[in-house]
């Protein structure tokens, strides 16, 4: 084998044990205390240039009826190309829409009958991260193997939008079950503006389940189980 074909091969290798699949998807269940509250999904496909990414979340408990629709781009090596949207929380609908602008990000959110334009400083390894997005969970992880763990940031649709850095800490795997077989769970904790997510994921390096910073929320894959667990998780019905 010549040098040029091993190098070509070296390359392929590196790309295929660091690129997300052409098309995955994961349903979860959405906890508080144990308790189900809601649901959430994501779905990902291969595209010519890079990825489209949708996520879907709802709850709907006492004090909190949320629902969020998310469609994104991304390029083949996960970088936003664009993001839209859509979300209503106790009635009042919102809007949000992403995507980079020369050396920024460029933010337009619309609620409660206001709009506002934000320039945020430009990060290539930036995840649009809005509450309870399983989607964006995974999109980070994807990028931490990339990022080796650095230079990773979050994009934050709240008020006006803000920038967050995100410090990520790895911790001893741990053990679970998935669809009723073993499995090796990998940990990480996220820092993200002085709150902590708690992830857990997969050899394949997909979401698991999250241990949100709002208290006592969990997002959890179906058919998922830490063993033992965290916490308490109700089964999904």
């Amino acid at each position: 084998m010549t040098f040029a074909r091993r190098f070509l091969w070296f390359a392929l290798a590196l790309v295929s044990a660091v690129s997300p699949l052409a098309a995955q998807s994961g349903e979860f269940i959405v906890a508080e205390n144990g308790h189900q509250t809601g649901t959430a999904s994501f779905h990902v496909t291969a595209t010519n240039d890079g990825y489209d990414s949708s996520s879907m979340v709802k709850v709907d408990m006492q004090g909190l009826d949320y629902a969020l629709s998310k469609t994104e781009r991304l390029t083949p090596g996960n970088n936003l190309v664009h993001v839209l949207l859509s979300a209503t929380v106790n009635g009042s609908a919102a809007t949000a829409v992403c995507k980079p602008d020369e050396a920024q990000l460029l933010l337009n959110i619309s609620a409660n009958g206001r709009s506002t334009t934000t320039r945020l400083a430009g990060h290539q390894a930036a995840v649009f991260l809005p509450d309870f997005d399983p989607g964006a969970l995974e999109t980070l992880l994807t990028l931490a193997v990339t990022q080796n763990n650095r230079d990773l940031w979050v994009i934050v649709p709240k008020d006006a939008g803000s920038i967050e850095p995100v410090t990520l800490a790895t911790y001893a795997d741990q053990k679970g079950t998935l669809g009723g077989k073993p499995i090796v769970v990998h940990h990480l904790v996220a820092t993200i503006a002085g709150a902590k997510t708690d992830l857990f994921s997969g050899p394949e390096n997909q979401l698991l389940q999250a241990e949100l910073p709002q208290p006592g929320f969990a997002l959890v894959r179906k058919g998922f189980a830490l063993t033992p667990p965290t916490k308490p998780i109700a089964p999904a019905e």
